[in-house]
């Protein structure tokens, strides 16, 4: 499976943006995705994930309230919706799938795309 995720930009603090993730190949609903974003000399930390049907969903208590992952399986396309944004929320957002049920350890996943930089000035 191929990922290629979009969506990113420059935003003020307080907006809104949705980054989506589109995925090769026709076993997109057999994996739970997630999203993770790194930060300019921090490590990679967890923001959220989804399971295969979309039925659970999990999230870093630091987007909690703000953002909300979905997915939609006949588009095989997981999207972040980013509302509220914060400077803190700057970051390089990647997307990945992995064959767990759902999981916050970014070594659990097992493919993952290209980032999409987020950008919110204060």
């Amino acid at each position: 499976v191929q990922l290629q995720a979009s969506g990113g930009g420059l935003v003020q603090a307080g907006g809104s943006l949705r980054l989506s993730c589109a995925a090769s190949g026709r076993s997109f609903s057999t994996y739970a995705m997630g999203w993770f974003r790194q930060a300019p000399g921090k490590e990679r930390e967890f923001v959220a994930a989804i399971s295969r049907s979309g039925a659970m969903t999990v999230y870093a208590d630091s987007v909690k309230g703000r953002f909300t992952i979905f997915r939609d399986n006949t588009k095989n396309t997981v999207y972040l919706q980013m509302n509220s944004l914060k400077p803190e929320d700057t970051a390089v957002h990647y997307c990945a799938g992995t064959s767990m049920v759902l999981s916050r350890e970014w070594p659990n996943y097992d493919f993952w795309g290209r980032g999409t930089q987020v950008t919110v000035s204060s």
